[in-house]
């Protein structure tokens, strides 16, 4: 089971902080490109983390993994 966490607006637009996917084994991209077209939303200029550590696109995550989504933010 991959665990997918979705912070601020992506925890709105996808109705849910959590999602689990019971795949092996996947590309970050592939399942970036999966949830963009299950879920209608963008994200291209998301950072992206996997077990607490930053990743790129060509990351393999494995089941056990637990995937971050972490949009920009901006404040004062």
């Amino acid at each position: 089971m991959i665990t997918v966490k979705c912070f601020a607006h992506l925890e709105e637009q996808i109705g849910s902080h959590t999602l689990e996917f019971s795949y092996k084994e996947k590309t970050v991209e592939a399942l970036l490109d999966e949830l963009q077209i299950t879920y209608s939303i963008n994200l291209d200029s998301i950072m992206v983390a996997v077990n607490e550590e930053y990743a790129d696109q060509k990351t393999i995550i494995q089941d056990g993994d637990i995937l971050a989504l972490i949009p920009p933010v901006s404040g004062g």
